[in-house]
């Protein structure tokens, strides 16, 4: 469910980053600290990767995410799992209320087919990017590569089925000044794209900015949205903070 964000307290204040629509990036992000991201102009698509910053191997698990917590999408309350079975990040606020989890990202050949043929030799930063590159490029920066790529959330997207099973992208959805707030519950690496969504059906490559804003918000106590949101994010929190102890 949608909600309005508290301000960040100014004591707790990180770092403020603008992510260009098309660009990517990467970083780590650590436990006990937050990360927002904010939709600038209600067009943005942010693909989003986790992994744990000490451990590699171990990254975000689409399937387990979703079975472990009965949902198809996500939002407020819903922690993102590892295929460890540890949670790497939980969303405690969020405004637009609702994160694809199923589309993946795109490629240069749909990229290409959608918008047209762009170089960074014709269109320097110009040119028409895509979430697969983007991701790969970001995870080259860590040791990481094409192996390591697994099924990503899409932030800010809403994708619904039909009667017939087939996909449709919410261009309604989206509005500017959406966030969505994630805690980390681990020291993860972040790898992000801001490239379209795959089945944004707009025929012109616009995708919007992003603000990302960094801030100390403490570990989660026991009576947590997120840790309380069912009985399998409780088990999912204590595995977690074992590791800690």
């Amino acid at each position: 469910m949608a909600q309005n964000l508290n301000p960040i307290p100014p004591d707790r204040f990180l770092w403020e980053e603008r992510l260009p629509g098309g660009c990517h990036w990467s970083g780590v992000i650590r436990r006990g600290n937050a990360l927002r991201l904010t939709d600038l102009s209600g067009r943005a698509n942010v693909s989003a990767l986790f992994y744990n910053a000490e451990e590699k191997l171990e990254r975000y698990n689409m399937a387990d995410t979703l079975k472990a917590q009965h949902t198809a999408y996500l939002t407020r309350g819903h922690a993102l799992y590892s295929d460890m079975g540890h949670v790497l990040c939980s969303i405690v606020a969020d405004t637009a209320g609702w994160h694809d989890t199923v589309c993946g990202v795109t490629s240069a050949e749909l990229i290409r087919a959608k918008y047209g043929e762009t170089s960074y030799q014709t269109h320097r930063n110009a040119m028409y990017r895509n979430g697969r590159d983007g991701l790969l490029i970001e995870l080259g920066k860590w040791g990481l590569g094409k192996r390591d790529l697994v099924p990503n959330v899409n932030f800010f997207s809403k994708v619904v089925a039909d009667e017939d099973g087939c996909l449709h992208f919410d261009v309604a959805h989206g509005r500017p000044g959406a966030c969505v707030d994630l805690r980390f519950e681990m020291n993860v690496l972040v790898v992000l794209s801001a490239a379209p969504h795959p089945l944004d059906p707009r025929p012109d490559y616009a995708p919007g900015d992003v603000m990302l804003t960094a801030w100390h918000a403490g570990v989660p106590g026991p009576d947590d949205v997120c840790r309380n949101h069912c009985p399998e994010n409780q088990r999912g929190f204590y595995q977690t903070e074992i590791l800690f102890c």
